[in-house]
């Protein structure tokens, strides 16, 4: 287990790095080769309560519809859904580089039983779930409770079995910059594959200034110990924009090496369409 460093930063001083770092970022730019990678880190997600086995269907259909070898435009990362539509999704992405993400672990509260929590997870693995995304019991965090976090993690990890493990931080309900560092440090040291900052279904959701708390923790652990952890950003990420600005910060903090689908992830809706589109009007 690595014993991080102090952390000691205001949210004033993360909101002006994060904007210089943006800025910088924009001047030299491939706007449309970082759309293409863009493109490829997103987890293609619906979790709404009236999702149905045809939606899902479609969203794989979707999924697979960006591929261009000629243009080098590649297919999303993966399709994220409830765990009942697993099996759906497995099969319908069969043949294809797309993986199989699931919220488990009574998403998006966290509030329920652990071992309940953990069946579910099992359930979505056994049906085909090839990457799972945990939220943590902020409740519990908030309360100062760190080794029940710790547990809940690991026996999540260890329930996902070959399965990926993605830990949800719900930062925006953690409010300051030592508890986004605090939940960073024990889903890494728990056995996170990698940390995500929302659910998408509160306000604030992903944030320039939580990802930087997330990315510096990822840093410090990947030159302690040289491995390297994912991280997602997720929520309110509806535009090319947007999400070039979280690619921005990545490329800059941690490198080249993390600017692949199996360490950085974009979780979103609505964004593929329109990341697609300006790739093609570019």
């Amino acid at each position: 287990m690595h014993s991080f460093s102090n952390y000691d930063t205001t949210q004033q001083e993360l909101t002006v790095r994060a904007q210089n770092i943006i800025a910088k970022g924009k001047i030299n730019l491939d706007k449309k080769q970082a759309l293409k990678q863009v493109l490829g880190f997103i987890d293609l997600t619906t979790l709404s309560g009236d999702d149905t086995t045809q939606k899902v269907t479609e969203l794989c259909a979707k999924a697979e519809s960006f591929f261009d070898g000629d243009k080098g435009i590649p297919n999303v990362a993966a399709v994220c859904v409830y765990p009942v539509f697993a099996n759906t999704v497995h099969h319908a992405l069969k043949g294809t580089d797309i993986k199989t993400a699931c919220v488990a672990g009574a998403f998006p509260s966290g509030q329920s039983p652990l071992p309940v929590r953990i069946d579910e997870v099992k359930y979505a693995v056994d049906h085909g779930a090839d990457e799972i995304d945990m939220v943590i019991s902020r409740g519990r965090l908030l309360e100062g409770d760190m080794d029940f976090v710790f547990d809940e993690v690991r026996l999540i990890k260890e329930a996902c079995g070959e399965a990926h493990l993605k830990v949800i931080l719900e930062t925006g309900e953690l409010k300051t910059p030592e508890l986004i560092r605090k939940a960073s440090v024990i889903a890494i040291n728990a056995g996170a594959e990698f940390i995500k900052t929302s659910t998408g279904k509160i306000t604030p959701a992903a944030t320039h200034e939580a990802f930087l708390i997330m990315l510096d923790t990822i840093k410090e652990y990947y030159e302690a110990t040289g491995e390297m952890i994912g991280i997602k950003p997720a929520g309110g990420i509806s535009t090319p924009e947007e999400a070039l600005s979280y690619y921005l910060l990545v490329k800059h903090i941690l490198g080249e090496r993390w600017l692949s689908s199996v360490h950085f992830r974009i979780g979103a809706s609505s964004l593929a369409d329109k990341v697609y589109d300006e790739i093609i009007h570019l």
